[in-house]
């Protein structure tokens, strides 16, 4: 982070970046996360939280976008405010007020990170010890997206625009760390997707159907300000 502001309380932006990746040992997807490497006091040498200070001519979301690009590389099509971290022992040199948000990044977008010597990717559930207060940020936001999991159309962020059954499944299945059956897992969800009448071509066996979101189905819980408004990236409810 660049130098405190002079006067108040200071206020910083960090986000938790969620992306899907295959685990190495079972090749089933799993939930991984971009820290970056303090290279100052306090916490010197500790993973964190990527974050930074906000500037006095801009919106918190177009702050936490600004740091991610500079931090990672990444621009999130999802962000959403998580939280504020305040405690007042959560920082070592100071009182600092923390705006979190919470971003999700396809594979492919993942894969196109800044990585090096102080950016690293890390499975979500099995972090080091971090910096400040991220273990609890970092526990909070897996908490809020395996919730949001179950009634919303998030899941389309990992994917993109269409999708299979067996895609959208796998998706529940690497958040929610456990197997679903699909016959079960195919009624949940028939009544929010639409049929696109296109299919995966290329296979060998019979060709599985691609899928939308219905979005006649409103399933917003982002409260009465739009996205718009805030000038943030648009979020899929």
């Amino acid at each position: 982070m660049a130098a405190s502001p002079r006067d108040g309380i200071p206020l910083a932006v960090s986000t938790v970046i969620f992306a899907l990746r295959s685990d190495a040992e079972s090749g089933l997807g799993a939930l991984w996360i971009p820290l970056v490497r303090r290279i100052t006091e306090p916490f010197g040498g500790r993973w964190a939280l990527p974050g930074g200070w906000v500037r006095a001519e801009e919106g918190l979301a177009d702050a936490a976008s600004r740091n991610l690009l500079e931090t990672t590389a990444l621009e999130p099509t999802y962000l959403e405010q998580l939280y504020a971290f305040g405690n007042v022992d959560r920082s070592p040199s100071g009182r600092v007020v923390s705006i979190v948000y919470w971003a999700l990044v396809r594979a492919d977008q993942a894969e196109r990170a800044t990585e090096g010597e102080n950016v690293r990717w890390f499975p979500a559930d099995d972090l080091p010890e971090l910096a400040f207060d991220h273990n609890v940020i970092i526990d909070y936001a897996l908490w809020r997206l395996r919730t949001k999991l179950e009634y919303s159309r998030i899941a389309q962020a990992f994917l993109g625009e269409t999708f299979t059954l067996t895609d959208l499944r796998e998706v529940h299945e690497a958040v929610l760390r456990r197997p679903l059956d699909p016959a079960n897992f195919r009624r949940q969800v028939a009544s929010t997707l639409v049929p696109t009448g296109a299919v995966v071509s290329g296979g060998r066996h019979r060709p599985p159907k691609l899928y939308r979101y219905n979005q006649t189905i409103e399933v917003v819980d982002n409260g009465p300000i739009s996205r718009e408004k805030t000038g943030s990236n648009r979020a899929i409810s």
